[in-house]
């Protein structure tokens, strides 16, 4: 069975077409980083203008790089859920026309199931049941995936979540947009031990994450160094930092996945979203996994950010499942998983 996938749920506009959930034919993302790097961030109405320019021609890429034709696509997968409200909707309309004009069934598809779908595409011997950490710009969850279908959320940001957290330290170091491969790159020649930042933890509920308080020490550090004291932003400044709050950050998230596996042994562990190419994260889940005896699934790099081929491999499993949208079918800037 051929699912084409279209993701728009941000600032990618993407389109994909996979087989069987598992089979990668194509994959075609149109980035918009360009276009937002001179805000220092996402717009979401330049997003939402830049994805209906964007949606035809990458569809059509899609199937072109796959040897395909309509005729062959047995569904249509989108995300519908959450994200940005206007982007969501472009990508929702656009698959809705679609799916009405071919007669093919349409898919709606959560995009941190997404996420954690990508996994499936690399690693044929990954099935439920495990746990998840998604860890990317909009949202940092620990889950439960019980079934394909089938999820539990054990634990989730109550404020930033860990990209936006890396993003706003980014800018505040004067970092380009997005701020995640820079930061990553100068945590490697830092000092981690520099500066002494901590990240909150959440009353009541200790596997949940916060990352304000974390994001709002280390802008006060950088201004009263920089403003105050007069310290010059070097190169070195820049990397003890973002080393010091890149080493904050993930041993936050490992003090939860630590826990986890403490009280409940080990297990298949999938790592996903846009920060698990992340290269200190990578390495600090892989270590705790392996302490622990479970066993870790990685994405790669290319298909830990937005694309379309993590949507079509979910849609796969959803469509299995009976799941399908009409022409009424909404997007939701908010969803649970």
């Amino acid at each position: 069975m051929k699912i084409l996938g279209i993701e728009s749920s941000c600032d990618e506009t993407a389109a994909a077409v996979v087989e069987d959930g598992r089979k990668l034919l194509s994959s075609v993302v149109a980035s918009q980083i360009d276009i937002h790097a001179v805000y220092g961030g996402v717009v979401p109405e330049i997003a939402s203008r830049a994805h209906t320019e964007a949606i035809c021609g990458v569809v059509e890429s899609a199937l072109a790089e796959a040897s395909l034709t309509m005729d062959d696509i047995d569904a249509i997968a989108v995300t519908n859920a959450p994200g940005l409200i206007g982007a969501l909707l472009t990508g929702l309309s656009f698959a809705k026309g679609l799916a009405f004009a071919t007669g093919k069934p349409l898919v709606p598809v959560h995009h941190i199931r997404g996420h954690v779908a990508a996994n499936y595409l690399v690693h044929e011997d990954l099935k439920p049941p495990f746990v998840s950490l998604v860890v990317s710009g909009g949202h940092t969850s620990l889950m439960r995936v019980n079934d394909y279908t089938e999820y539990s959320l054990i634990g989730c940001a109550r404020d930033d979540a860990a990209g936006e957290a890396f993003d706003k330290c980014a800018r505040v170091l004067g970092l380009p947009y997005p701020g995640g491969a820079a930061m990553d790159r100068l945590a490697s020649v830092g000092d981690k031990n520099k500066y002494k930042f901590k990240a909150g933890s959440v009353d009541g509920a200790e596997y949940d994450f916060t990352f304000s308080g974390l994001k709002t020490a280390v802008i006060n550090m950088v201004h009263q160094e920089t403003t105050q004291r007069g310290r010059v932003m070097d190169e070195e400044f820049k990397a003890d930092v973002a080393a010091s709050f890149t080493e904050a950050l993930i041993k936050t998230i490992n003090t939860r996945l630590e826990l986890l596996l403490k009280t409940e042994g080990a297990m298949n562990i999938v790592l996903a979203g846009g920060v698990a190419a992340n290269s200190h994260l990578r390495s600090a889940v892989a270590e705790t996994a392996e302490r622990f005896g479970a066993k870790l699934y990685l994405p790669p790099l290319k298909l830990c950010g937005d694309n379309a081929a993590m949507i079509a491999s979910q849609g796969y499993f959803e469509y299995l499942k009976g799941v399908r949208g009409d022409t009424d079918l909404n997007a939701f800037a908010t969803k649970s998983v």
